[in-house]
């Protein structure tokens, strides 16, 4: 561990780029192998708007990375970090690390996202794809990653977690990300039984449902157990999924003007459903 761990302190930036084209190339090369869903649509012009929204996110994470840099060892100085007070093997810290940030950085962010009506505007945009498929993974409007980042950070330095053990988990997440948003299907006995422990490509679909109550559960990033622990779990027949927000007109899916303004327009965002509790 300690030597992973000192090998992704030194990992460049390019390699990290390296590892998202990977792993966003596998997932793809698998939908071409493995679909679950045959419908046929311009896959390129898809993801057009989808990549130009992985560079915002590239930016975005650059601007959060410099802030952690200097915010770190501010707080390090000062023995801010529940780390800093504990005295835990380092695979303790590892885990309680990952299992912390999926938690407060992904599953609780990604409630708020949807039930927090102004956080819906923005978070819509995912959910407007009207073809999930690898490339829906990158599809954030940049306000949406900016308040995912922020809890990021808050819960780094919280935690006091050291950069390696964050980029360790950061990585795991563009794993889950790209193959959970995959058109892919495995066997269903395979995917219901890894969905026990881990979000699956078939579980997350459910949650890109284009309506309530479906949208509202699944909001789990890498562990399905929050889900399931908080009454937020669903697994169904995907053949009833419809992909796209009930709210937005499918045709303007791809239209990137119209998806980076529409959460600032008149009246979005008010046929949510009411929110669904975590019990």
């Amino acid at each position: 561990m300690e030597s992973l761990l000192s090998f992704l302190e030194t990992l460049p930036d390019p390699a990290k780029v390296l590892w998202v084209a990977l792993w966003l190339g596998a997932a793809t090369l698998l939908e071409r192998a493995i679909p679950l869903s045959r419908e046929p649509y311009g896959k390129w012009p898809h993801a057009r708007l989808n990549l130009v929204l992985l560079g915002t996110t590239f930016l975005i994470n650059a601007l959060f990375a410099i802030a952690l840099l200097k915010l770190l060892p501010l707080a390090e100085a000062r023995g801010i970090g529940l780390f800093h007070w504990l005295e835990l093997p380092l695979w303790a810290e590892v885990m309680l690390a990952v299992l912390v940030l999926d938690l407060v950085a992904q599953y609780f962010v990604h409630y708020l996202l949807h039930n927090v009506p102004w956080l819906w505007r923005l978070h819509m945009i995912h959910h407007s794809d009207t073809h999930v498929d690898a490339t829906t993974g990158t599809r954030h409007h940049p306000l949406d990653y900016a308040v995912r980042e922020t809890f990021s950070l808050g819960v780094v330095l919280a935690l006091g977690v050291p950069v390696a053990v964050y980029l360790l988990y950061r990585l795991l997440t563009v794993v889950f990300t790209y193959l959970t948003h995959a058109n892919i299907s495995l066997p269903p006995a395979l995917d219901r039984a890894i969905s026990l422990v881990f979000v699956t490509p078939n579980a997350h679909k459910f949650h890109h449902h284009e309506s309530h109550p479906w949208t509202d559960r699944n909001y789990g990033n890498v562990f399905s157990f929050w889900d399931r622990l908080f009454g937020t779990f669903v697994y169904d027949d995907t053949t009833r999924i419809r992909y796209g927000v009930d709210t937005m007109p499918a045709d303007r899916a791809n239209d990137l003007a119209y998806q980076l303004s529409r959460p600032f327009a008149a009246g979005a965002g008010r046929a949510r459903p009411p929110r669904v509790g975590l019990g």
